[in-house]
């Protein structure tokens, strides 16, 4: 069973003890350690702990990653964590991992993802989580709860509390989650998880400009500081060190001077007392290395093309509008107006904002690549530039409604694809979630998970490398805190020098 609790900001005045306020009850589910399992949910663990690595290990030449790793080999440490890329016996200080294996997991936005009131990447939990985890001489079934906090927390306060429409980053959900997972994971007291929880929210709210414009390096760093501050938060909270509070409710707090003002109420859905974790379980992952609301046009435009090659053609074109959600439009869509979206010197982390780009790549090559599709001599071939320039994005009440959902069997991330061809024509096409969904054509299960290990590690690991990272993952409930040191990986050829910073 599931309660939902509302939240709203109380004045100075008012008494509100620490089990009464958000961050306290997100305590009390963190520290409860005699909850049931559900198997699915573990499964789905393992799934997201082979999906992070795929990912991070196809990044480990990117720059971002490259000057993350550098960072945290500049923090050398015993008992330490693993760090992607770099021998499996060298050990790191945890918050330094956490660091530059959350950098590698988000670089090419190519992980879980779970949208409701607002966005969230909860794999982010994962680099933080395993780095404590791996210092503190945990197993494998410890590790496995704090991950299923760390998802459940993080998607609860998701499926409530909208940041974006404040310009608030998501990643001010995802501190408070990680720190609610470490402290399951380190069985820590209601108190402590309690102040980590504050102390972690205070530090990682940020706005969304990382995400808006020509955006940024930072875009990949913004989760792995978020995990970063959730473990130093933890480490203060253990010293017996507090934090501000009541921490979202307070009359100078969190809702009422960055989210909806002192009137506001949110209400938050958490699982019961002796109820399992199974948060995760309404996540998903993406097939496409692309922000979300772009897989399910991805899929469409890529059978589109392939079934009317006259479509890739920009001579042929007239216009193409994208009818979607208010999300898709106005954050990767043209209703940003964002001059960049349409550029084709753009960044990277630019491009895989524009659904204009996106559409007019895959409708035009039938495939979606995490670096072809990317490159800058595919981004400025003219017959490309031609074609996107005719896309735009216009939101439709329906599809936003469907996007807001909170019936699973209905929630939406596509929309519905009208193209004029300039002989009059019309094709008309729709798409409601990506191929990959659970409820799309070909969901994803374990042997799609550890395909995509297999696809994006190929050439980078040996094959006794990657067998033997998948046979450890795959055992993870019963893993001992040894065992617990090879959910890392190393690649055949030493990983690229990173340039010198202050340390």
């Amino acid at each position: 069973m599931t309660t939902t609790h509302t939240v709203r900001t109380y004045k100075s005045s008012e008494p509100l003890a620490a089990a009464d306020q958000l961050a306290g009850k997100l305590a009390a589910l963190a520290a409860e350690q005699d909850r049931p399992l559900d198997q699915q949910a573990v499964d789905m663990v393992i799934n997201r702990i082979i999906d992070n690595a795929a990912v991070a290990v196809a990044s480990l030449d990117r720059a971002p990653v490259i000057s993350a790793r550098g960072q945290a080999e500049a923090h050398a440490y015993s008992p330490g964590a693993t760090v992607f890329g770099t021998p499996a016996d060298t050990r790191y200080s945890p918050e330094w991992a956490a660091w530059a294996n959350g950098v590698a997991v988000r670089e090419l936005d190519y992980h879980d993802t779970f949208l409701a009131a607002d966005y969230s990447h909860p794999g982010d939990n994962i680099p933080p989580i395993l780095a404590v985890a791996q210092h503190t001489g945990a197993d494998g079934a410890q590790l496995l709860k704090g991950l299923l906090t760390g998802y459940e927390i993080q998607i609860d306060l998701v499926r409530a509390i909208c940041l974006h429409e404040h310009k608030i980053d998501h990643v001010a959900h995802l501190g408070p989650s990680a720190a609610a997972g470490i402290g399951t994971l380190l069985r820590l007291p209601t108190e402590t998880i309690f102040q980590a929880i504050g102390q972690a929210l205070h530090t990682t709210t940020a706005t969304r400009q990382s995400r808006k414009g020509e955006i940024s390096t930072w875009k990949a760093h913004a989760p792995a500081f978020a995990g970063k501050l959730a473990v130093e938060a933890v480490d203060r909270a253990m010293r017996g060190q507090t934090s501000p509070s009541p921490i979202y409710e307070g009359e100078d707090g969190f809702i009422a001077w960055l989210l909806s003002g002192p009137d506001a109420r949110y209400e938050v859905p958490l699982p019961d007392s002796g109820q399992p974790l199974t948060g995760i379980l309404d996540s998903y992952t993406k097939e496409h290395s692309a922000e979300y609301q772009a897989q399910a046009w991805i899929d469409l435009a890529r059978r589109l093309g392939t079934e009317r090659p006259e479509l890739r053609d920009p001579a042929n074109i007239e216009k193409i509008v994208l009818h979607t959600s208010h999300h898709t439009h106005y954050v990767i869509g043209s209703g940003a107006n964002d001059p960049q979206k349409y550029d084709p010197t753009a960044s990277r982390e630019t491009l895989d904002h524009s659904i204009p780009y996106i559409v007019a790549v895959a409708l035009q090559d039938g495939r979606w690549h995490h670096v072809d599709s990317y490159a800058p001599e595919r981004a400025g071939r003219p017959d490309t530039v031609a074609l996107w320039h005719k896309i735009t994005t216009t939101e439709d009440a329906e599809w936003t409604r469907r996007y807001h959902s909170l019936d699973l069997s209905e929630k939406a991330f596509g929309g519905r694809i009208e193209i004029e061809l300039t002989d009059g024509t019309r094709v008309v096409d729709e798409i409601a979630v990506a191929d990959a969904h659970p409820l799309g054509a070909r969901p994803f299960g374990r042997a799609e998970y550890v395909g995509k290990f297999r696809m994006l590690a190929e050439r980078i690991l040996s094959p006794d490398e990657i067998d033997r990272f998948l046979g450890v993952a795959q055992r993870l409930p019963e893993l001992s805190p040894i065992e617990l040191g090879g959910l890392t990986v190393t690649p055949m050829t030493p990983v690229p020098a990173a340039p010198k910073g202050l340390f």
